[in-house]
């Protein structure tokens, strides 16, 4: 039996900034860009991993949500307190200029860490941080 990743999700309050950051800054390619029922499925992909899809997803998209649990998930995204991602990277000092010279907010510069890689972090537009790391040898 095989088990892989196919799909992860990373809430945005703002697909088309989020696709600003995620297709033009990070270079991920859209996958699906979808319109149904009101709603917009997004999801963005490297294509190093064509086997595997970020969801692009507004909070407050799961129809069985109060009206309290939708405005505390608001919060929590605008206060940049929801989990985002790691990305891996085979350059963290390449990686993290190409994002701060485009503007990315930058939460923490590259650093070796104790635990065996190189890493570095951001914030979406939506206040996610995203993490890039290297794999340090030696």
């Amino acid at each position: 039996m095989t088990i892989k990743l196919s799909q992860c999700f990373i809430a945005v309050d703002d697909h088309d900034k989020a696709l600003a950051f995620y297709r033009d800054i990070l270079g991920l390619e859209v996958r699906n860009d979808v319109g149904f029922e009101g709603m917009r499925w997004v999801t963005v992909g490297s294509p190093a991993q064509p086997d595997v899809e970020v969801v692009l997803e507004p909070p407050l998209a799961d129809p069985n949500a109060s009206p309290a649990d939708r405005q505390a998930m608001a919060e929590l995204l605008a206060k940049g307190l929801l989990r985002g991602v790691i990305f891996s990277t085979d350059d963290c000092d390449a990686t993290f200029e190409r994002i701060r010279s485009a503007g990315g907010e930058v939460l923490q510069e590259p650093v070796d860490q104790p635990y065996g890689v190189r890493d570095c972090a951001f914030r979406d537009p939506s206040g996610n941080m995203l993490r890039f790391t290297q794999r340090r040898t030696g």
